[in-house]
């Protein structure tokens, strides 16, 4: 992997953004975005990690992020998708799912050329994290993050989209706690 890819400054705050395998729209199904939330908030509570800003999209989740603590922000988001990962597989498997049969398949197939993958693939390697450095990028990163549902003609405006902390930015309380930047 890229060093560019990489987690340089663990004390930093970093743009990262977890992607489906294969950019299958998983998260257009509520229980899949609510078992994301869920683990988000456990890594909040148990291993020291800081949300400024996150948005759910069908195929891929953007988040702004720093930690607090000493584990490495790396490892907080490895150990976030290994458990995600195993708990949508667990979802799929047990509720009424109309793509069970063609999503565990999707899974296996991205999953078996991988010696390290026991069954199932969910998450692409990798987060692509952008260290927002500057006010700058720390901005364009933030607007983009919340104005993708309005890009993606899914809401008209960005405060209106439910799986997002754009509410939060304008003064409402949304499903997950998190430390506004300024």
């Amino acid at each position: 992997m890229s060093e560019k890819y990489k987690f340089q400054n663990e004390d930093g705050i970093y743009f990262i953004t977890p992607t489906i395998v294969n950019w299958i729209d998983l998260f257009t199904r509520q229980t899949y975005s609510e078992l994301v939330l869920d683990s988000l908030k456990y890594c909040q509570k148990e291993k020291g990690l800081v949300v400024h800003a996150w948005c759910i999209m069908p195929s891929h989740l953007h988040l702004i992020v720093s930690k607090t603590g000493s584990e490495n922000l790396s490892a907080i988001i490895r150990d976030f998708k290994k458990f995600t990962s195993k708990a949508i597989i667990n979802e799929i498997e047990n509720i009424n799912e109309s793509r069970k049969e063609w999503l565990l398949s999707a899974f296996k197939a991205a999953g078996k050329p991988l010696k390290r993958i026991k069954k199932y693939k969910v998450w692409q390697d990798g987060n692509h994290p952008v260290e927002l450095d500057t006010n700058k990028i720390l901005d364009q990163r933030l607007s983009y993050l919340h104005n993708n549902p309005v890009e993606h003609g899914i809401v008209f405006r960005a405060e209106d989209y439910v799986y997002s902390s754009a509410i939060d930015y304008y003064g409402g309380k949304e499903l997950l706690e998190i430390e506004l930047l300024d």
